[in-house]
């Protein structure tokens, strides 16, 4: 769970990971989106991040006003100052001089405390770098990861001193999770490690957090858990973003099977189990990625051995002009009619995955190249409405390793 600190009086709170807000004895003095990236408040996020060290005039300029075109810099920023102190005093802030100037460069004033969440989560980071004992460093880096609340100023993607702390932040927040990671590893405290992975996952997608969830539910046994995770991951990687997970979570998900223990039981129970209701459903059988790779390597063994003939098929939706469909809420909705007819037009004992946004890999076992033929009309017939142009293209490929030879067919 995030750090939840006591707010005293007469301290400035000022928020810029994950966004940006100034609150004062309970008002927020700013934080709107259209405030949020004022002049105003651009001169206070450089100010006040900078506090300890100032900003030179030069710099300042360059910052607030970069590349644009402006008659006299020195008057911009003297005007730019005025009204954020104006703008400071009409907020209810104490009436002092909040911006001093000194030799050439600005400082936020002394005389009103700060608290910045960007610099105490880095505070909180280096405190635990320098701690020698194992649980006061844990703790350490447990706080710093729950105080880091997302990117460094997001709004701010044009500005290139943002966007280089923001970065570092990032790099950051990753070395406060894996060395936190690490000694809840050591002390095997999984459940911490879960609640860790859950947090990361959110507040840096992308960024394979969810192995470290996986990773701690299959260490505590919680392999339903694990399962639904996994699932849930894959789709959203390969349906929202047509992309695999990456290695390390399905990694986890092998061990699951390697950690399943069940006790002796009759051969028509386990048969029943491994049916799971599935006895009178038909068309084909529709599986998340890591299970149909499991089927397709297993098929292709037995091919082998058998000397039968199946073979892999990919299902891509085309646009009008016959080009693949890679994102939109239409494509979405097309997906899932694809698989639907995928299912419908196969028999029982073929396979069908999705394989990320308009696409899906089907297994045909025991069949022709003829029938992959009938296949693709079947799914012609259930998939196409009406007059749409929209179509499907389609990749087949023997299963069998003597026959690797491809063709392809459009709808």
């Amino acid at each position: 769970m995030a750090v939840i600190s006591e707010k005293r009086r007469d301290v400035l709170y000022v928020k810029m990971l994950g966004g940006f807000s100034m609150s004062y004895n309970g008002k927020t003095i700013a934080g709107s989106s259209k405030s949020s990236i004022s002049q105003n408040n651009a001169l206070l996020q450089i100010l006040i991040h900078s506090r300890d060290k100032g900003v030179t005039r030069d710099r300042l300029e360059e910052l607030l006003f970069g590349d644009r075109e402006v008659d006299n810099a020195h008057h911009s920023l003297r005007s730019v100052i005025y009204n954020a102190k104006k703008y400071l005093e009409k907020a209810g802030l104490p009436k002092v001089n909040y911006i001093i100037s000194e030799k050439d460069a600005f400082y936020w004033t002394r005389e009103i405390e700060v608290e910045e969440d960007a610099y105490e989560f880095e505070r909180l980071y280096n405190e635990a770098g320098m701690e020698t004992d194992p649980a006061r460093q844990l703790e350490c880096y447990l706080k710093a990861s729950y105080e880091y609340g997302g990117e460094f100023l997001p709004m701010q993607t044009n500005n290139v001193w943002a966007v280089r702390e923001s970065m570092r932040y990032g790099q950051i927040f990753t070395k406060c999770v894996e060395k936190a990671s690490i000694i809840l590893r050591e002390r095997q405290d999984y459940e911490r490690m879960k609640e860790l992975g859950q947090y990361a996952s959110v507040i840096a997608p992308l960024a394979d957090w969810e192995s470290l969830t996986m990773e701690a539910l299959v260490q505590m046994r919680r392999y339903n858990d694990a399962i639904q995770l996994y699932e849930q991951t894959v789709n959203y990687y390969l349906e929202e973003l047509g992309i695999h997970p990456s290695g390390k979570i399905v990694e986890w998900f092998e061990h699951i099977g390697k950690g399943i223990t069940h006790q002796h039981t009759l051969l028509e129970e386990i048969q029943n189990e491994l049916d799971g209701g599935d006895s009178e459903q038909g068309g084909g059988y529709l599986c998340i990625y890591p299970v149909f790779q499991g089927i397709y390597r297993s098929n292709r063994r037995l091919s082998d051995r058998m000397g039968t003939s199946s073979y892999l098929m990919l299902c891509t939706i085309l646009d009008g002009k016959g080009n693949p469909m890679k994102e939109g809420t239409v494509l979405d909705r097309l997906s899932e009619r694809l698989i639907e007819s995928a299912c419908a037009s196969v028999r029982r004992g073929d396979t069908i995955c999705s394989y990320g946004k308009g696409q899906c890999l089907i297994l045909l076992v025991n069949t022709t190249r003829e029938d992959c033929g009938i296949v693709q009309q079947r799914i012609n017939k259930n998939f196409i409405v009406g007059r749409q142009r929209i179509s499907i293209k389609y990749d087949v490929s023997s299963v069998n390793p003597g026959e690797k030879s491809a063709y392809r067919k459009s709808s």
